[in-house]
C-alpha cells in the first residue's frame, strides 16, 4: 500500500530529486528493523553476510527503487504498473530456464492470468 501510494502521488507533490529515494529507503529500513525487533524472533545475521546484504541493498533493490522513481516521474503510471506485473512471470521463466525449476501447469496458468491482466490493464 505504501509503495503504490508513493507511486500515485509522486507526480502530485512538489518535484524532488531522485536521489531522495535513498533517504526514503533508509527510513523504510529503519522502520523495518524496528518492526523486526518488536514483532519477530531475534535474528542477527553473521558478519560474513554483511557484504551480501549491502550488495543486495545497493544493487537490485536500490537500483529498482531509483529507476522506479525516474519512471514514475517521466512515464505513464498505468503502463508502468502493467509492466510491473510481468516481474513474477519473468522471474519464473528465468528460474525454469536456469534448470532450478520447472514450468508446471499451475505456473503456465498463472502466466496466462498475468498476461491477461496486462492486456486488460492496457485498455
Amino acid at each position: 500500500m505504501i509503495w503504490s501510494t508513493y507511486s500515485l502521488l509522486v507526480k502530485r507533490v512538489a518535484p524532488f530529486p531522485t536521489s531522495s529515494v535513498a533517504i526514503f529507503c533508509l527510513a523504510s529500513g529503519l522502520l523495518s528493523l524496528a518492526c523486526h525487533a518488536v514483532f519477530e524472533p531475534r535474528y542477527l545475521p553473521a558478519l560474513a553476510d554483511a557484504p551480501y546484504l549491502v550488495l543486495v541493498g545497493l544493487g537490485p533493490m536500490g537500483g529498482a527503487f531509483y529507476l522506479w522513481d525516474i519512471a514514475m516521474k517521466s512515464g505513464d503510471p498505468r503502463a508502468l504498473g502493467t509492466l510491473a506485473y510481468t516481474t513474477p512471470l519473468l522471474s519464473t521463466l528465468l528460474v525454469a530456464a536456469s534448470g532450478e525449476g520447472a514450468l508446471t501447469a499451475a505456473a503456465l496458468v498463472g502466466g496466462g492470468l498475468i498476461m491477461s491482466g496486462a492486456v486488460i490493464g492496457t485498455r
